[in-house]
């Protein structure tokens, strides 16, 4: 009797733990789906096409199919951030947003933003520096 106790406790335990696997899988994948809507992948494209500018043309193919699988493994370590930021339901409503008209322009102008955004702050901090100078 108690090896059937045992045994029923042990299925039970383990169906669980794969639905939970099921789960977090899901979660990964749609906020996988999230990352790649915000304009990642192009971002992600154009440094794979920028960096492989130096390859010559017959080794671009390899190249280019090589560097794209690294994408697999930067799209889990992303997904792991965001998990720990978001849950799932957020992650549903982002992906949601990303989905309408509004959220695919600011996938679009997003890196162009963050491009400009990062140059002044650049500047911004060369002139706080010029007057922490002027106070030492």
């Amino acid at each position: 009797m108690k090896k059937v106790l045992f045994v029923c406790l042990f299925l039970v335990a383990s169906a669980t733990q794969v639905q939970a696997q099921e789960d977090n899988l899901d979660f990964k994948n749609e906020t996988i789906e999230f990352i790649k809507l915000t304009g990642a992948t192009a971002a992600f494209e154009n440094a794979i096409s920028q960096i492989g500018a130096m390859v010559s043309a017959e080794n671009k193919e390899a190249y280019t199919k090589e560097a794209n699988a690294t994408l697999v493994g930067l799209y889990d370590k992303m997904a792991g951030l965001y998990m720990e930021e978001f849950n799932q339901s957020e992650i549903k409503e982002l992906v949601a947003f990303y989905n309408t008209d509004l959220g695919k322009k600011l996938a679009e102008k997003q890196l162009g933003l963050t491009q400009k955004a990062m140059m002044y702050g650049q500047s911004w901090g060369m002139e706080v520096q010029g007057i922490a100078t002027k106070y030492k």
